[in-house]
């Protein structure tokens, strides 16, 4: 997709945005400029009107998933957590009117100088209710399965965007064959406790600080359209190794034995293992999808992040349950080619 391409497809979903809008909240209520994009084909604007706000989500179909929001909301939403509530959906154009939890994202909050250690440990308390409740709400229709097909499929992002940026050719099918059965000798943990419901990218930026609410509601959520069930040790993966943020390492393991302590019903010894082997599949997933923003999609912007990413995918490499993988890196992926890109 060209820059100019994308360009004229965002005006053009843009008045037809705005037609639906007029229908919603009324003809003078419009959308200009976004209020931000992220590493998908969302775009999110803030609108006004006698004193009310409200975000409206522009999620393309055939890229995204709006059907998938509005059913994961609802479901969050019983579950008794804090997560914009739908208020008009178009779901086969994309379009969301959604309710304005404002602009303070945990991300901002730190930046502003808020505590870690209170907001990570109202993260973590979040996602122990989250998991707790939904292993409780047996009436609630469970996602698709965060199964060892899709973390394969995930891993090999890799492979198909970042190996070619280093290694000046395609993988070898064999390269490849052999990297896929690396990763099936070390997924088993992901597998080995009660599945729960995972969103899958649950970090301080998508994380909202609501001060007028008490508990976990304090904890507001976003962008969890791509839920499935799987291991509880994967969005506390996506939480404590951040790709775009330092995540100091005391904290991380406070918050880790928080959660654990939390959850006692879980063995420690298969979580922690579960938590390194998902972190390694997470950060080489997303060093193939921060390549691929660059390469496909014209947003160079991310791959400022990939030296905290190889050095937290080298920690979790060293680990003993990550042998395999460990094993064909330093074969055909060596030290030397774990490297930041040049746009």
């Amino acid at each position: 997709m060209t820059p100019l391409s994308n360009s004229r497809q965002r005006d053009t979903r843009l008045d037809a945005l705005n037609h639906w809008l007029s229908g919603v909240l009324g003809a003078h209520v419009r959308a200009s400029r976004p209020l931000s994009s992220d590493a998908s084909f969302r775009r999110y604007f803030r609108v006004r009107d006698a004193g009310h706000s409200w975000i409206v989500m522009d999620a393309p179909p055939e890229r995204e998933h709006p059907a998938d929001f509005v059913r994961i909301a609802g479901c969050l939403e019983h579950l008794g957590l804090t997560v914009p509530r739908v208020l008009a959906a178009d779901t086969g154009a994309g379009f969301l009117l959604l309710e304005d939890l404002g602009n303070r994202t945990f991300s901002r909050a730190l930046a502003g100088g808020a505590s870690e250690q209170t907001l990570y440990c109202l993260a973590v308390d979040t996602l122990v209710i989250l998991q707790k409740r939904w292993l409780g709400a047996g009436e609630l229709e469970p996602p698709a399965p965060y199964d060892e097909e899709e973390l394969l499929r995930e891993a090999r992002l890799l492979l198909e965007w970042y190996w070619p940026q280093v290694q000046r050719k395609p993988c070898p099918e064999a390269v490849g064959e052999a990297f896929e059965q690396a990763w099936r000798q070390v997924l088993a943990p992901a597998f080995q406790l009660p599945p729960v419901l995972v969103l899958r990218d649950f970090h301080v930026d998508n994380l909202m600080v609501m001060p007028n609410r008490q508990g976990v509601a304090a904890c507001g959520l976003l962008d969890f359209q791509d839920a499935l069930l799987g291991s509880p040790a994967y969005d506390l993966v996506s939480l404590l190794r951040d790709a775009r943020r330092d995540v100091p390492e005391a904290l991380a393991d406070e918050m880790v034995s928080r959660f654990v302590q939390a959850r006692p019903e879980l063995d420690r010894a298969t979580l922690e293992t579960a938590y390194w082997v998902l972190g390694a599949q997470r950060n080489t997933k997303i060093i193939g999808i921060f390549t691929r923003l660059w390469q496909r999609d014209g947003k160079p912007v991310y791959l400022r992040h990939l030296p905290r990413l190889w050095r937290l995918l080298e920690q979790e490499l060293a680990q003993p349950a990550l042998g395999p993988v460990r094993a064909w890196f330093d074969t055909h992926l060596p030290p030397p080619l774990r490297r930041e890109l040049k746009a």
